[in-house]
């Protein structure tokens, strides 16, 4: 008898529960982390890439900072930019000066639902870099790989902010090749599939942004994801 009314009670306290609209517990923790930079395990979730498979010279590396002991360890995204095509390359681009690091292909999915911004720990250089993610949606009958992105400038500073750079999820926009389109399309931040950081020599568009060719670099400790209150 005991056991049929604590289990009577619990489907009681459950129904309670629904009918008082208890949002705070249905909804997901206020923070999730989705990467850290604290290990060479964690820097091999992460895919770079540059011009330089187009015919470009730009190069780029992700390293642990040195000096680093264990949890204090941070990724150091670094490379130099050139908007100069290799002689006699046969691979024709637009535009040379970029370089960018992607997280790797994985099975599932990385689930923002419920969650309106992602936050990166970064220290920056003065330039403009560019935060991407990429999402399964299905339209009509199909199934499209839709990426979104959106432009962040880093001024130059001597230690990480005290405050994360974050950026509301709202604030990405569709893009195709760089280019910013007109999709209609629903998003769904419970199926993003990827996600990455890229920088190039045109700056981005924001005012006294680092332009032109040259080093760069850029140390993370982290990204994740946030509901704001």
């Amino acid at each position: 008898m005991s056991r049929f009314r604590s289990l009577w009670q619990a489907s009681v306290n459950a129904t309670k529960k629904a009918l008082t609209w208890e949002l705070e517990e249905m909804l997901p923790p206020v923070e999730k982390c989705i990467f850290k930079f604290s290990s060479k395990e964690d820097l091999k979730r992460w895919h770079l890439y540059s011009d330089s498979e187009y015919g470009g010279l730009s190069s780029a590396s992700l390293e642990i900072k040195d000096g680093g002991n264990g949890s204090d360890c941070t990724g150091v995204f670094s490379g130099s930019l050139f908007t100069e095509i290799s002689e006699g390359s046969k691979l024709s681009i637009n535009r040379s000066g970029f370089c960018g690091m992607r997280s790797k292909k994985f099975d599932g999915f990385i689930d923002l639902d419920g969650y309106d911004s992602i936050a990166m720990r970064l220290k920056g250089d003065g330039r403009c870099y560019i935060s991407t993610d990429k999402q399964k949606i299905t339209h009509g009958k199909l199934l499209y790989l839709l990426q979104r992105e959106t432009g962040i400038q880093l001024r130059q500073v001597s230690d990480f902010f005290d405050k994360a750079t974050c950026v509301p999820l709202t604030r990405y926009l569709p893009t195709w090749k760089g280019n910013v389109i007109d999709a209609d399309m629903e998003m769904n931040p419970g199926r993003v599939v990827g996600m990455s950081l890229s920088v190039n020599s045109q700056g981005g568009g924001f005012i006294g942004a680092k332009l032109g060719a040259g080093d760069f670099r850029v140390e993370i400790d982290w990204i994740k994801a946030l509901r704001m209150p």
